[in-house]
């Protein structure tokens, strides 16, 4: 296994680790820088994984349960405060609409918290040949999906970080 794939599962944990302890950061910054800290390097180490290693299809069961995901989304909104909500402009529905499409940071980084989490379980004690086809799956899916969640809501981090000083 390469050593970008090993510094993904990594990456990939210690977000994991870091929405589910969001409650125990000492202050709203300190969990933005965090955050701001980790996003760009997965999207980095992820864009890096190597398709020529990987299995041509993967699979990721879904191991993260609605209670938990909501959870971890309450915990993140609390810390945030009235900074959860942004303006979302990359929304494909804005182009055809008058009103501005309101987002939230907490729900985009816990959609990033369940794609990871559930990579991290699936590969957890896995079998390389088990690890190589969800490192298949998850890269697929942030070709597709998730990695334009990851970029949309480093915006609103950013504002967070640098706008709120306390």
């Amino acid at each position: 296994m390469k050593n970008n794939t090993l510094a993904f599962i990594a990456l990939s944990n210690e977000y994991c680790s870091a929405i589910e302890n969001c409650e125990q950061a000492e202050s709203r910054r300190d969990f933005v820088g965090k955050m701001l800290s980790l996003l760009p390097r997965i999207y980095i180490c992820t864009r890096d994984l190597e398709s020529e290693d990987l299995a041509e299809e993967g699979y990721i069961d879904s191991i993260l349960d609605e209670n938990d995901y909501d959870c971890a989304r309450r915990n993140i909104e609390n810390l945030l405060g009235d900074q959860d909500t942004y303006l979302e402009t990359f929304e494909d529905d804005m182009k055809y609409s008058d009103t501005p499409i309101g987002a939230s940071v907490a729900e985009g980084l816990c959609d990033l918290f369940q794609v990871l989490y559930n990579f991290v379980e699936t590969v957890r004690d896995a079998p390389e040949e088990l690890i190589l086809s969800a490192v298949a799956a998850v890269k697929e899916d942030f070709e597709y999906t998730w990695s334009k969640t990851l970029c949309n809501v480093l915006r609103p981090l950013n504002n967070i970080y640098y706008n709120d000083l306390v």
